[in-house]
């Protein structure tokens, strides 16, 4: 079964996008297993196809750490249809790259977010138009004022893109509320590198602002620019995609706790 599961889960382009670029829609194996579920086992909840073992490309037990986890990820696979599809199975990318990856390195995914939040999108501000601007204030300053006055981090705003350093102390503060368990961690880090933003990555892992208000704080600047030129179809779609995979990371950090 490992071969299938690295056949399934390294070797595809998940992105429709790059799936085009490379001249066509990616092979995939047809579901081979009438049901999935999640059991109780040592070291979490199993993730089972037709009551054998799940194992990821490196050989680990496919397991979650809570059962609303671990029956989501059942799910995922249960709603595969004639064809075992990647794409469509973002929490389950996750979870192979937690249990593979993420797990032997926590410091190195950590210091990953830290620098994002160095330079954090949320700091890096439109010097016109007013429209924008105010779009701006509105989503991106309660996230400010929430690392400041929970977190003790206070940062540095700047208008156009030339880098401004932010306070030593003030990007440590932010970085001890970096989750320190493998899921969670990841949750954060798939967030970070989503929406260019290790402080919105932070506010949502805190429940200090919800999946949506953070998915479009993360778009502010896009969605202006369609506003004024009109919709850009191949910017959607990517997007469409992306928010999958941020569904997931968010799914992670609401039950891996």
């Amino acid at each position: 079964m490992r071969d299938i599961f690295t056949e399934i889960f390294e070797n595809q382009p998940l992105d429709p996008m790059e799936s085009a670029r490379r001249g066509g829609r990616p092979t995939l194996r047809k579901r081979f297993y009438e049901r999935a579920h999640a059991e109780e086992g040592e070291g979490g909840f199993h993730i089972l196809l037709d009551g054998k073992p799940v194992k990821t490309p490196v050989r680990r037990a496919l397991a979650a750490p809570s059962g609303g986890l671990a029956g989501a990820l059942a799910e995922e696979w249960n709603a595969q249809q004639e064809f075992i599809d990647p794409a469509r199975m973002p929490l389950t990318r996750l979870a192979n790259v937690v249990i593979d990856a993420v797990v032997d390195k926590l410091e190195a995914v950590a210091a990953e977010i830290e620098s994002y939040i160095g330079s954090d999108l949320l700091f890096y501000r439109a010097e016109t138009p007013e429209g924008l601007i105010a779009r701006q204030v509105a989503a991106w300053d309660p996230v400010v004022a929430w690392a400041r006055d929970n977190l003790g981090a206070r940062f540095v705003l700047a208008q156009g893109v030339m880098p401004v350093a932010q306070p030593r102390e003030a990007v440590a503060a932010a970085a001890r509320k970096i989750p320190d368990d493998p899921w969670r961690l990841a949750g954060a880090a798939s967030i970070t590198t989503l929406t260019g933003s290790g402080l919105l990555a932070l506010a949502l892992a805190h429940d200090a602002f919800d999946a949506d208000a953070v998915w479009a704080a993360a778009h502010v600047d896009e969605d202006w620019q369609m506003s004024q030129w009109g919709r850009d179809e191949l910017a959607i779609e990517r997007r469409a995609f992306r928010e999958t995979d941020f569904r997931a990371a968010a799914l992670v950090l609401r039950h891996a706790r």
